[in-house]
């Protein structure tokens, strides 16, 4: 049975400290509060600052719920809303840590599970995957010469051929 003493070393002074590490067992409920401080770290020095911007094709919307992104980036949605114009989906690899910081601050999955859908759909016949490329300046050209095309790039590397679309 595990001991609801609490080092005081990793203890937050929190009257739920002895009750958490009765629950999850005091391995695990140190491990939770290592990887809170692990990310305020991470967030804190500029690592996961959300850098990212989505692009597309100057034919397209300028605004965009954030639950139409998501079906977009989930190829749930295949037509844009307004001008029914077929969307052209361009995502970087998945070992590209753009495309991870991008699903987990903007789409709020990690990459796996995206991944996961689209292999579901593609087995299943029932769709298709994104187009995957492997380089910003690759993202950025095919972007810009796909009507109907949808991409995300860092903010650093936007240039005039494409237009930052606005998630509301």
């Amino acid at each position: 049975m595990t001991n609801a003493f609490v080092p005081m070393e990793w203890s937050s002074g929190h009257k739920n400290d002895a009750a958490m590490a009765l629950f999850l067992g005091e391995s695990r409920v140190m491990r939770i509060r290592l990887g809170g401080l692990l990310l305020a770290l991470l967030l804190g020095c500029g690592v996961l600052q959300a850098d990212e911007v989505i692009i597309v094709n100057s034919t397209v919307a300028d605004t965009l719920p954030k639950r139409a992104l998501r079906a977009i980036f989930g190829m749930r949605l295949g037509r844009w809303p307004e001008s029914n114009h077929e969307i052209t989906v361009f995502v970087l690899a998945d070992e590209n840590p753009l495309h991870a910081q991008f699903c987990k601050t903007t789409l709020n999955v990690f990459p796996h599970q995206l991944r996961r859908a689209w292999d579901r759909l593609v087995f299943s016949g029932t769709g298709q995957a994104p187009i995957r490329l492997s380089s910003e300046a690759e993202m950025l050209q095919r972007v810009a010469n796909t009507p109907g095309a949808i991409g995300y790039l860092s903010k650093d590397k936007v240039d005039g051929r494409v237009h930052v679309l606005r998630i509301n």
